[in-house]
């Protein structure tokens, strides 16, 4: 076995969720990714705990929601139990082909989330975390080799966490006390949003493995003007490009995108919770320096900021607050690289993809 992927294993295990002996583990990954599953099952044993495998398939997957009425899917009460009754949740994501779900019906896609949001709920509530194994379809999806896209992901997962920690603190320091963030790129974005009483996440690598970016929630009717996520995005194993989103008091009142259009309206009718900000990021992670069509890496890159519609997460959401509900958290990306600013209340904190606190920035 690859020793990078052992020291994969270890990371999840040790540093994203502190797997402690005697600790119910859920490890849920696709035969794809067998080798970091069977590297997981070593280590958590070594730890003294126990661990149960799920298959996460999305042939299996597309068989169900093609198959099954509307009206027959409901919450799987089975899984939510197993979650409620773990301590960690392990979930790998790899593909054997990208597209799989690309002919599920949406509105399909859209009530089973809404099914599901109870076993999201229940996985949220471990210490849990999300990964990527690098895959030959990932790879092609990312225009890379095999052996360049492994590299590029164990880049990007096997680093010094407490340097990069150390690393996104000033921004977090920066953030968490703000009032207002000011976000411009071009003539195509420019949006406000508050994040006053909101909390400011580092994420290094604790749940997102990898991490690399600081995260907070906007107050939820608080933000306004408009957003063109000039990166695309692949949900439900399609693309949609060209996403413009425009605010008024926090809700999406216009929408529009150059592709899968149709798409992006399903995502933002999901629920009434579903058409406002859940997640406000910063990506921070220069290991990660090029899109690869993979939001869990993507939404990481330094030179990004990136947009959730959708569900809030609840640690991002301080006492007395208003935390936004749905059954959907989409992440989309907009390029800070050029001809773009970001302003914590009325200082630019970034300019073209720099930040103060780094070589280069400019006045």
């Amino acid at each position: 076995m690859d020793s990078r992927i052992r020291e994969h294993a270890e990371i999840i295990v040790d540093h994203s969720t502190d797997v402690q002996a005697g600790d119910n583990v859920v490890i849920s990954a696709p035969s794809v990714a067998e080798d970091l599953a069977v590297a997981l099952h070593e280590v958590v044993g070594d730890r003294g705990a126990t661990p149960v495998y799920l298959a996460n398939d999305a042939r299996a997957d597309r068989a169900y929601l093609k198959a099954v009425d509307d009206e027959a899917i409901e919450t799987p009460t089975h899984t939510q139990a197993l979650y409620e009754e773990s301590d960690v949740l392990i979930r790998v994501r790899a593909e054997r082909n990208a597209t799989e779900t690309s002919d599920v019906d949406p509105e399909t896609q859209a009530v089973r989330s809404r099914a599901n949001q109870p076993v999201q709920e229940a996985a949220l509530s471990s210490r849990w975390c999300l990964t990527q194994f690098p895959s030959q379809a990932s790879a092609q999806l990312a225009g890379m080799s095999t052996e360049a896209y492994e590299g590029f992901v164990w880049d990007a997962v096997n680093k010094d966490w407490k340097a990069q920690r150390k690393h996104q603190q000033r921004m977090v320091e920066i953030l968490d006390p703000a009032d207002e963030v000011h976000i411009v790129s071009g003539d195509t974005t420019d949006v406000t949003m508050s994040v006053d009483g909101m909390t400011t996440i580092n994420d290094y690598a604790e749940k997102n493995l990898p991490g690399g970016e600081v995260f907070t929630a906007p107050v939820v009717d608080s933000v306004n003007g408009e957003v063109l996520f000039d990166k695309p995005l692949y949900h439900q194993g399609r693309e949609i490009t060209g996403a413009h989103l425009v605010f008024e008091d926090g809700e999406v009142v216009e929408h529009a995108a150059d592709q899968n259009e149709a798409l992006l309206t399903e995502v933002l009718e999901t629920d009434p919770g579903a058409s406002r900000l859940g997640e406000l990021g910063i990506g921070m992670n220069r290991d990660i320096d090029r899109f690869t069509y993979n939001m869990l890496f993507d939404e990481k890159m330094g030179d990004t900021v990136h947009m959730a519609v959708g569900r809030a997460y609840p640690d991002t959401v301080g006492e007395g607050r208003e935390q936004n509900e749905s059954a959907v958290h989409v992440d989309m990306i907009v390029d800070m690289s050029e001809d773009s600013y970001i302003e914590v209340d009325g200082e630019v904190v970034q300019r073209d993809g720099t930040f103060r606190f780094e070589d280069g920035f400019e006045e």
